[in-house]
């Protein structure tokens, strides 16, 4: 299957390069640090809901900016309420009231749950499923969020588990439309039925056509004028066009 092949050709030439999650550099710098800034990639992958991802992965460089420092020992002392200002005085999100609660209780969880260290939660070789597990735990984190954390962490930062069964795709609507134009899933298909087909695409490492699958959907097959002709799975794709997604 060449979307597995792709993906699995992601994954290891990917060893080398420095996730690029925005284009602002000292912003990337901040989510990409996990050695001191590990609480930073997990509060912006809480954000990633209903906005643009460059803008959710930006959040905690703004929050940066406004209190002067993202160490965990100056976050963990904003309260509630100057966390919900600085959201809203700046629009860093959708829903600033929601998101500001949501980033706050993250911090308090990093703090008394993982000693200020979020990176506890993937260090030693853990199993992808105790990874998910405890995304979950933090306030505004589904699985969608919690399996995109996973499988950041194992694809492009190379972060060592004991297996990858549990890293499922997580649907968006570039997989989505990737998946039904390609012929994997009927147009109907809901969302559990594109997680267990890529489960079944590639058993050990489902969520590896995540990016594949994301990078499809951006760039070649686009909800109107998909360029089908220079797409990377154009010989296997079943081009069902008809219902845009």
């Amino acid at each position: 299957m060449l979307l597995v092949d792709i993906g699995k050709r992601k994954f290891r030439n990917e060893c080398c390069k420095i996730p690029q999650f925005v284009k602002d550099e000292t912003a990337n710098n901040l989510l990409t640090d996990l050695n001191k800034y590990s609480h930073a990639y997990l509060l912006a992958c809480l954000m990633d809901r209903q906005i643009k991802a460059e803008r959710a992965w930006m959040i905690p460089h703004h929050v940066s900016k406004e209190i002067g420092s993202f160490e965990i020992e100056i976050l963990k002392n904003v309260s509630q309420k100057e966390m919900t200002k600085i959201f809203s005085n700046n629009k860093l999100h959708r829903f600033n009231d929601t998101m500001s609660k949501v980033f706050y209780e993250g911090i308090k969880d990093i703090v008394h749950k993982y000693a200020g260290d979020a990176s506890a939660i993937w260090k030693n070789k853990p199993s992808s499923s105790s990874v998910v597990y405890k995304f979950l735990e933090f306030k505004g984190s589904g699985i969608k969020i919690s399996t995109m954390a996973a499988n950041i962490l194992a694809r492009q930062f190379k972060i060592p588990f004991s297996d990858y069964y549990s890293i499922d795709i997580s649907p968006d609507v570039h997989i989505i439309r990737v998946m039904k134009r390609m012929g994997l899933v009927p147009q109907k298909a809901n969302n559990d039925m594109i997680i267990y087909k890529a489960r079944e695409l590639n058993p050990e490492f489902p969520g590896i056509i995540d990016s594949s699958c994301w990078e499809i959907g951006r760039t070649w097959c686009r909800p109107n004028c998909p360029d089908c002709n220079a797409c990377i799975v154009n010989k296997e794709c079943a081009k069902n066009i008809g219902r845009q997604v």
